[in-house]
Protein backbone atom coordinates (compact mmCIF):
# COMPACT_ATOMS: atom_id res chain seq x y z
CA UNK A 1 0.00 0.00 0.00
CA UNK A 2 1.36 3.37 -0.63
CA UNK A 3 2.05 5.67 1.93
CA UNK A 4 1.37 9.09 2.64
CA UNK A 5 3.77 11.84 2.91
CA UNK A 6 2.96 13.34 6.40
CA UNK A 7 4.67 16.61 5.37
CA UNK A 8 1.79 17.76 2.85
CA UNK A 9 -1.87 18.15 3.45
CA UNK A 10 -4.39 15.49 1.78
CA UNK A 11 -6.99 16.99 -0.47
CA UNK A 12 -8.35 13.69 -1.48
CA UNK A 13 -8.09 10.37 -1.48
CA UNK A 14 -9.06 6.65 -1.99
CA UNK A 15 -8.80 3.41 -0.22
CA UNK A 16 -8.61 -0.11 -1.77
CA UNK A 17 -11.13 2.07 -4.36
CA UNK A 18 -12.72 -0.72 -6.58
CA UNK A 19 -15.42 -0.23 -9.58
CA UNK A 20 -16.82 -3.19 -11.26
CA UNK A 21 -19.20 -2.82 -14.48
CA UNK A 22 -20.89 -5.95 -15.27
CA UNK A 23 -21.37 -9.03 -14.04
CA UNK A 24 -20.18 -12.81 -14.92
CA UNK A 25 -18.13 -12.92 -18.31
CA UNK A 26 -19.32 -9.57 -19.19
CA UNK A 27 -17.55 -8.66 -16.14
CA UNK A 28 -15.22 -5.78 -16.56
CA UNK A 29 -12.67 -4.31 -13.45
CA UNK A 30 -11.94 -0.90 -14.17
CA UNK A 31 -10.12 0.36 -10.48
CA UNK A 32 -9.08 -2.73 -8.98
CA UNK A 33 -8.07 -1.73 -5.35
CA UNK A 34 -6.72 1.71 -5.75
CA UNK A 35 -5.31 2.90 -2.68
CA UNK A 36 -3.86 6.64 -3.79
CA UNK A 37 -3.67 10.66 -2.13
CA UNK A 38 -4.25 13.90 -3.81
CA UNK A 39 -2.29 16.98 -2.20
CA UNK A 40 -3.87 19.72 -1.20
CA UNK A 41 -2.48 22.98 -3.09
CA UNK A 42 -1.18 20.33 -6.30
CA UNK A 43 -1.75 20.21 -9.78
CA UNK A 44 -2.38 16.19 -10.65
CA UNK A 45 -2.61 14.02 -13.78
CA UNK A 46 -3.61 11.14 -13.86
CA UNK A 47 -2.54 8.87 -16.86
CA UNK A 48 -3.11 5.19 -18.52
CA UNK A 49 -3.87 3.72 -21.65
CA UNK A 50 -7.75 3.43 -23.10
CA UNK A 51 -9.95 1.14 -20.41
CA UNK A 52 -6.90 1.58 -17.40
CA UNK A 53 -9.54 3.06 -15.24
CA UNK A 54 -8.37 6.70 -15.28
CA UNK A 55 -11.29 8.58 -15.55
CA UNK A 56 -13.31 6.14 -13.83
CA UNK A 57 -11.04 6.87 -10.68
CA UNK A 58 -11.71 10.80 -11.19
CA UNK A 59 -15.13 10.07 -11.46
CA UNK A 60 -15.06 7.86 -8.40
CA UNK A 61 -13.56 10.76 -6.46
CA UNK A 62 -15.77 13.36 -7.46
CA UNK A 63 -18.27 11.71 -6.53
CA UNK A 64 -20.25 11.52 -10.00
CA UNK A 65 -20.04 7.19 -10.02
CA UNK A 66 -20.51 4.87 -6.78
CA UNK A 67 -17.69 2.52 -6.36
CA UNK A 68 -18.42 -0.91 -6.02
CA UNK A 69 -16.09 -1.29 -2.65
CA UNK A 70 -13.31 0.98 -0.99
CA UNK A 71 -13.43 4.21 0.75
CA UNK A 72 -13.07 7.87 -0.85
CA UNK A 73 -12.29 10.91 1.32
CA UNK A 74 -12.88 14.57 0.81
CA UNK A 75 -10.09 15.83 3.15
CA UNK A 76 -11.38 13.66 6.37
CA UNK A 77 -15.05 13.24 5.07
CA UNK A 78 -15.99 9.95 3.83
CA UNK A 79 -18.30 9.88 1.29
CA UNK A 80 -19.60 6.43 0.87
CA UNK A 81 -21.92 7.06 3.97
CA UNK A 82 -23.44 10.16 3.18
CA UNK A 83 -26.86 10.35 2.16
CA UNK A 84 -27.64 11.47 -1.56
CA UNK A 85 -29.05 14.80 -0.13
CA UNK A 86 -25.84 15.95 1.91
CA UNK A 87 -23.61 13.85 -1.16
CA UNK A 88 -25.27 16.53 -3.70
CA UNK A 89 -24.32 19.59 -1.18
CA UNK A 90 -21.06 18.51 -0.83
CA UNK A 91 -19.99 17.66 -4.74
CA UNK A 92 -21.81 21.02 -5.16
CA UNK A 93 -20.05 23.31 -2.58
CA UNK A 94 -16.67 21.67 -2.46
CA UNK A 95 -16.46 20.21 -5.85
CA UNK A 96 -15.41 21.66 -9.33
CA UNK A 97 -15.61 19.59 -12.41
CA UNK A 98 -14.64 20.26 -15.89
CA UNK A 99 -15.53 17.86 -18.57
CA UNK A 100 -13.91 17.32 -22.01
CA UNK A 101 -17.24 18.23 -23.84
CA UNK A 102 -17.58 21.89 -22.07
CA UNK A 103 -21.06 20.56 -20.56
CA UNK A 104 -22.71 24.33 -21.87
CA UNK A 105 -26.12 25.43 -21.39
CA UNK A 106 -26.63 26.65 -24.75
CA UNK A 107 -29.30 29.10 -24.14
CA UNK A 108 -27.69 30.87 -21.40
CA UNK A 109 -24.02 33.25 -21.57
CA UNK A 110 -20.77 32.32 -20.65
CA UNK A 111 -21.64 34.56 -17.47
CA UNK A 112 -24.70 32.96 -16.84
CA UNK A 113 -23.00 29.20 -17.20
CA UNK A 114 -20.28 30.11 -14.88
CA UNK A 115 -22.34 31.51 -12.37
CA UNK A 116 -25.24 28.73 -12.78
CA UNK A 117 -23.80 26.26 -10.03
CA UNK A 118 -23.38 29.17 -7.81
CA UNK A 119 -27.58 29.92 -8.82
CA UNK A 120 -28.76 26.33 -8.05
CA UNK A 121 -26.96 25.95 -4.93
CA UNK A 122 -29.05 29.79 -3.98
CA UNK A 123 -25.48 31.12 -3.14
CA UNK A 124 -24.33 34.93 -4.70
CA UNK A 125 -21.13 35.20 -6.25
CA UNK A 126 -18.33 37.32 -4.71
CA UNK A 127 -17.97 39.92 -7.15
CA UNK A 128 -13.95 40.11 -6.20
CA UNK A 129 -13.58 36.74 -6.65
CA UNK A 130 -15.58 36.28 -10.09
CA UNK A 131 -13.72 39.34 -11.63
CA UNK A 132 -10.30 37.35 -10.85
CA UNK A 133 -11.44 34.42 -12.38
CA UNK A 134 -13.22 36.07 -15.41
CA UNK A 135 -9.91 38.03 -15.85
CA UNK A 136 -7.44 34.77 -15.51
CA UNK A 137 -9.50 33.04 -17.99
CA UNK A 138 -9.43 36.02 -20.37
CA UNK A 139 -13.17 36.05 -20.99
CA UNK A 140 -14.02 39.36 -19.88
CA UNK A 141 -15.61 40.45 -23.34
CA UNK A 142 -16.84 37.52 -23.92
CA UNK A 143 -19.67 37.46 -20.74
CA UNK A 144 -22.83 38.40 -22.74
CA UNK A 145 -21.84 35.56 -25.74
CA UNK A 146 -23.46 32.58 -26.13
CA UNK A 147 -21.87 29.06 -26.77
CA UNK A 148 -22.30 29.15 -29.97
CA UNK A 149 -20.96 32.47 -29.91
CA UNK A 150 -17.78 31.19 -28.92
CA UNK A 151 -14.91 29.29 -29.75
CA UNK A 152 -13.96 25.67 -28.80
CA UNK A 153 -11.24 26.97 -26.54
CA UNK A 154 -13.38 29.76 -24.95
CA UNK A 155 -16.30 27.53 -24.29
CA UNK A 156 -14.01 25.46 -22.05
CA UNK A 157 -12.58 28.25 -20.67
CA UNK A 158 -16.13 29.04 -19.65
CA UNK A 159 -15.87 25.74 -18.26
CA UNK A 160 -13.07 26.42 -15.88
CA UNK A 161 -14.02 29.50 -14.84
CA UNK A 162 -17.84 27.65 -13.64
CA UNK A 163 -15.41 24.81 -11.94
CA UNK A 164 -13.46 27.22 -10.05
CA UNK A 165 -15.68 30.68 -9.35
CA UNK A 166 -17.35 28.27 -5.91
CA UNK A 167 -14.16 28.13 -4.88
CA UNK A 168 -14.19 24.75 -4.20
CA UNK A 169 -11.63 22.43 -2.31
CA UNK A 170 -10.76 20.55 -5.44
CA UNK A 171 -11.07 20.41 -9.47
CA UNK A 172 -11.26 17.53 -11.44
CA UNK A 173 -10.78 17.99 -14.54
CA UNK A 174 -11.27 15.02 -17.56
CA UNK A 175 -9.45 15.14 -21.03
CA UNK A 176 -10.05 19.43 -20.80
CA UNK A 177 -7.90 19.89 -23.48
CA UNK A 178 -9.15 16.59 -26.00
CA UNK A 179 -11.29 18.50 -27.95
CA UNK A 180 -9.09 21.44 -28.60
CA UNK A 181 -6.33 22.52 -30.57
CA UNK A 182 -2.09 23.14 -29.61
CA UNK A 183 -2.98 27.14 -29.30
CA UNK A 184 -6.50 26.72 -27.01
CA UNK A 185 -4.91 23.59 -25.16
CA UNK A 186 -1.96 25.70 -24.11
CA UNK A 187 -3.80 27.96 -22.63
CA UNK A 188 -6.19 25.79 -20.77
CA UNK A 189 -3.67 24.37 -18.78
CA UNK A 190 -1.20 27.46 -18.40
CA UNK A 191 -4.98 28.70 -16.73
CA UNK A 192 -5.36 25.37 -14.78
CA UNK A 193 -1.42 25.96 -13.43
CA UNK A 194 -2.24 29.45 -12.62
CA UNK A 195 -4.68 28.36 -10.25
CA UNK A 196 -2.85 25.87 -8.18
CA UNK A 197 -0.02 28.49 -8.19
CA UNK A 198 -1.28 31.77 -7.66
CA UNK A 199 -5.03 30.74 -5.95
CA UNK A 200 -3.95 27.59 -4.07
CA UNK A 201 -6.32 25.08 -6.09
CA UNK A 202 -6.40 21.73 -6.25
CA UNK A 203 -6.27 20.42 -9.60
CA UNK A 204 -6.71 16.84 -10.36
CA UNK A 205 -6.56 16.04 -14.52
CA UNK A 206 -6.96 12.71 -16.55
CA UNK A 207 -5.17 13.27 -19.57
CA UNK A 208 -3.39 11.16 -22.69
CA UNK A 209 -0.96 13.78 -23.51
CA UNK A 210 2.87 13.96 -22.22
CA UNK A 211 2.90 17.71 -22.97
CA UNK A 212 -0.10 18.72 -20.58
CA UNK A 213 1.09 16.02 -18.30
CA UNK A 214 4.42 18.01 -18.25
CA UNK A 215 2.07 21.42 -16.68
CA UNK A 216 1.69 19.39 -13.35
CA UNK A 217 3.63 18.38 -10.14
CA UNK A 218 3.05 14.71 -10.72
CA UNK A 219 1.55 11.80 -12.63
CA UNK A 220 -0.10 9.03 -11.69
CA UNK A 221 0.18 5.96 -13.72
CA UNK A 222 -2.77 3.83 -14.29
CA UNK A 223 -2.70 0.44 -16.02
CA UNK A 224 -5.63 -2.14 -15.97
CA UNK A 225 -7.49 -0.58 -12.95
CA UNK A 226 -4.13 -0.73 -10.99
CA UNK A 227 -1.52 2.04 -10.00
CA UNK A 228 1.39 1.35 -11.13
CA UNK A 229 3.79 4.14 -10.86
CA UNK A 230 4.18 7.62 -10.30
CA UNK A 231 6.28 10.59 -11.21
CA UNK A 232 7.25 14.34 -10.00
CA UNK A 233 8.20 17.34 -11.44
CA UNK A 234 7.72 15.62 -14.82
CA UNK A 235 8.28 16.81 -17.88
CA UNK A 236 7.18 16.00 -21.58
CA UNK A 237 10.20 13.77 -22.07
CA UNK A 238 10.18 11.47 -18.59
CA UNK A 239 6.64 11.22 -19.37
CA UNK A 240 6.71 9.78 -22.49
CA UNK A 241 10.01 7.51 -21.25
CA UNK A 242 7.55 6.59 -18.12
CA UNK A 243 5.01 5.80 -20.66
CA UNK A 244 7.35 3.07 -23.00
CA UNK A 245 8.42 1.62 -20.21
CA UNK A 246 4.77 0.53 -18.62
CA UNK A 247 4.01 -0.86 -22.54
CA UNK A 248 7.58 -2.34 -22.14
CA UNK A 249 6.54 -4.23 -19.23
CA UNK A 250 2.99 -4.90 -19.94
CA UNK A 251 3.09 -6.03 -23.32
CA UNK A 252 6.12 -8.67 -22.24
CA UNK A 253 4.77 -9.81 -19.24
Amino acid sequence: MPTIDARRKVAARTVALTKVYGTGPSEVRALDGVTVAIFQGEFTAVMGASGSGKSTLIHCMAALDTPTDGQIYLGDTELSPLHDKVLTQLRRDHIGFVFQSYNLVPTLTAEENILLPLAIAGRKPDPAWFDTVVDAVGLRDRLSHRPDEMSGGQQQRVACARALVGRPSIVFADEPTGNLDSIASAEILQFLRRSVREFGQTVVMVTHDPVAASYTDRVIFLADGHVVSELSSPTAGSVLTQMAALHHELVTV
